[in-house]
């Protein structure tokens, strides 16, 4: 009887330290960072829908990028430059991927301010009007007398007079019409617009949508030394937590490395998240993307920063007539949170 009864209190006991285990380690697992404290909630906007382009985000959540690090991350599909500078400023998300001569456009025309960029996503400029074939559009000039569709904030739209300058095109002979990040391509594919503004790495979402061959105007043909997309956080969040910048930046250049290295893996996470991914378009995209987020500018470092570069982008615009106050790189920049080369 004496051992039957220490049998069931060891049985009993063992029972209960496995349940407090189990109970221990599901609780670190929901609530923990790599190094057990509590994880700190993030709001994270992706830069226009959710295409391959943005998976990156993605892929730092589902690998436990973030987690690592410490946070709980939620992302939110963006609508362009303007709505996630006006979405982090305004404190309803705390990062998010602008284009950066977005943003240059932004501060110095005085329609945005209290942010700041941390990192580079693409060391060029991705923006561009894309049509179809179809459409009788093979040049820039082509776009006079055309109808173009875009966000009301996106950078294609913002940029399009200075572009439209300097390849020598009537832009008062262009018209925009407004849409969202994901029913622009659609609109495309309907025939209710000659083109759409867009990124070059969305080709293969375009054909894909559209069944017809992209027919693509980069801005990099007559704008050279432009960033592409850059992450950007409040000026009040960089000042009161910048290691806390620091360490979700880092976590989420190791996704963008990740889905650069390994595109079909990252479309299929995608793909988990937003159920109209269409797996093979976005890995197309990522591969597309790898040209322009590594430049002989950055050397191998991903999400470097450089001063000169983005001041010759403000000469640009500023020799355009597109800026209407004269700004710096430090205005726009905090050159003490990028990543180093």
């Amino acid at each position: 009887m004496r051992r039957l009864t220490r049998t069931v209190a060891a049985a009993a006991l063992a029972a209960t330290l496995a349940l407090v285990a189990g109970c221990s380690g599901d609780d670190k697992s929901d609530a923990g960072g790599g190094d057990g404290k509590a994880l700190q909630k993030v709001t994270y906007l992706t830069s226009f829908g959710n295409f391959g382009r943005d998976s990156y985000a993605w892929v730092a959540k589902e690998k436990g990028f973030f987690k690592e690090a410490g946070f709980d991350v939620e992302i939110k599909p963006g609508q362009g430059t303007g709505m996630v500078i006006q979405t982090v400023v305004g404190g309803q998300a705390d990062f998010g991927p602008i284009d950066l001569t977005g943003g240059l456009l932004q501060l110095g025309n005085g329609a945005a301010k209290d942010f700041v960029a941390v990192a580079a996503i693409q060391q060029r400029t991705m923006a561009a009007v894309v049509s179809v074939e179809g459409k009788n559009i093979a040049t820039p000039k082509d776009l006079e007398g055309k109808k173009l569709a875009d966000t009301q904030t996106s950078v294609v739209r913002l940029l399009f007079p200075t572009y439209a300058r300097l390849a020598g095109v009537d832009a008062s002979k262009v018209t925009f019409v407004n849409g969202e990040a994901q029913t622009l391509m659609g609109m495309l594919g309907a025939g209710t617009v000659d083109g759409i503004g867009q990124f070059v790495v969305g080709q293969p979402t375009v054909q894909a949508v559209t069944k017809k061959k992209p027919v693509v105007l980069p801005y990099s043909d007559v704008m050279t030394d432009l960033y592409g997309n850059a992450l950007i956080t409040s000026s009040k969040l960089a000042k009161e937590k910048p290691e806390m910048v620091k360490s979700f930046t880092a976590a989420l250049l190791k996704g963008l490395a990740y889905a650069l290295a390994n595109p079909q893996e990252a479309a299929d996470l995608l793909k988990k998240n937003v159920a109209a991914t269409v797996p093979a378009a976005a890995a197309a995209e990522l591969q597309l993307m790898a040209a322009y987020v590594r430049s002989s500018n950055s050397g191998t470092a991903i999400g470097t920063l450089d001063s000169e570069r983005v001041a010759k982008s403000i000469a640009l615009l500023q020799g355009a007539g597109a800026l209407k106050t004269t700004i710096t790189p430090d205005q726009i920049i905090d050159f003490s949170l990028t990543p180093k080369a």
